[in-house]
């Protein structure tokens, strides 16, 4: 773990906003930059050697995602804008025909817009219900609290891995062999969790699984959805138009191509594909588990030196991930954010995308710090220090 690979830290920056987007290694860029500059062709369309390259190196990063998850099959892995991309196209391209009036989709207060909004809008279009699985006292997912919450009417449940806010992990494994004994579908938002810990979709039998490159050290805009074969075959395509068709005719029969490739009309993300494979390759080296233990002992340290000060409330200092969720007493969120900023600072603060979340917290924001393996514990220390002259909070602030 190099920090010397971050150019960014280099100028004085402590970056606490890792669950929004995480820095990229120099590997990523120079990956985008030799596709530029040493082989920039289209993929699956061109009969030279340069496409011919394009094409090798794109699918073999199909190959790589489909090791660093364990699916069965390359096929399983289809390249996306990123999770809200993934997630809507599987409620648009399969559970909109798949679900029914009034059948139930189980999810909870605590997830993330784009866990929540697809399914809102089903329910307005066909009628299905959507229920929230109680939270505990420390905000979290049990599994006596799915059982409760599934009828003979329920089919699907989608859950965070680790969600965007409390930080919570959930028992994916353990939930996956409950909904299976139920015959329902299990969905997986696994952009949190995918770059701090290895997960495994045949261990955990996730069914649909959705993330995004940049919150895993790759540039933005591109993503993955995982799907079980079976499930991915009956998923219609989000957009139509080149590379996903086999042929059409003038009278307007359409032939569409194999999964994965039908689910990803016109030219891809390529520079994206490219990027995400040093991305993984990057993170392979260091290796997962490596990198979620030392996650985990950083967030203790943090947790630690905050619980010191009396004027700060901790939401969910009993979480064993890499988030933090915090707010400064009778400070804006915001405020305080802004406040940190002009010692370098970043973090983040508002409702991140949890906007029905403060029906748990009772609070509508929170300063919210997402740790990752180049922060250290002279950072957290930084943060401390600027956090205790609590007299420069209100004057600068108020």
């Amino acid at each position: 773990m190099n920090r010397d690979d971050f150019k960014i830290l280099k100028k004085d920056v402590i970056y606490f906003d890792n669950g929004a987007t995480t820095l990229k290694p120099k590997v990523v860029r120079d990956a985008i930059l030799k596709y530029y500059d040493e082989y920039t062709a289209n993929t699956h369309r061109g009969d030279y050697k340069l496409s011919a390259t394009v094409d090798s190196l794109y699918e073999e990063t199909r190959k790589k995602i489909k090791n660093f998850i364990n699916a069965k099959e390359p096929s399983e892995i289809v390249f996306t804008d990123g999770t809200t991309n993934g997630m809507n196209i599987i409620v648009s391209g399969f559970f909109k025909d798949y679900l029914k009036k009034d059948d139930e989709v189980l999810i909870t207060l605590s997830e993330h817009a784009s866990n929540i909004i697809p399914w809102f809008i089903l329910q307005k279009e066909i009628g299905i219900k959507v229920k929230y699985i109680e939270l505990n006292d420390n905000h979290e997912v049990t599994i006596n609290n799915v059982r409760k919450a599934i009828t003979n009417k329920t089919k699907v449940i989608s859950l965070a891995y680790t969600t965007n806010v409390i930080g919570d992990e959930r028992p994916i494994k353990e939930i996956s062999k409950l909904a299976h004994d139920n015959n329902i579908i299990m969905v997986v938002d696994a952009a949190q969790g995918i770059a701090h810990k290895k997960i495994d979709v045949q261990d955990e039998d996730i069914d649909f699984m959705v993330f995004s490159g940049h919150k895993m050290y790759g540039p933005t805009g591109i993503g993955v959805l995982y799907g079980k074969f079976d499930l991915l075959d009956k998923v219609k395509p989000f957009n139509y138009g080149g590379g996903m068709n086999a042929m059409f005719t003038k009278d307007g029969y359409v032939e569409l191509r194999e999964i994965p490739t039908r689910l990803e009309g016109g030219t891809p993300n390529i520079e994206g594909v490219l990027g995400l494979s040093a991305a993984v390759s990057y993170l392979e080296n260091i290796g997962m588990d490596k990198i979620n233990k030392y996650e985990r002992n950083l967030r203790k340290y943090l947790i630690n030196e905050l619980s010191k000060l009396d004027f700060i409330t901790i939401y969910n200092k009993d979480v064993d991930t890499n988030i933090v969720a915090f707010n400064i007493n009778g400070v804006f969120a915001q405020d305080a954010a802004i406040y940190l900023d002009k010692y370098n600072i970043c973090v983040r603060a508002g409702n991140h995308c949890a906007k029905i979340l403060d029906n748990v917290f009772n609070i509508s924001n929170t300063v919210r710090i997402s740790l990752s393996f180049y922060n250290t514990k002279e950072e957290i220390d930084l943060l401390i220090n600027v956090l205790k002259n609590s007299n420069n909070i209100w004057k600068e602030i108020l």
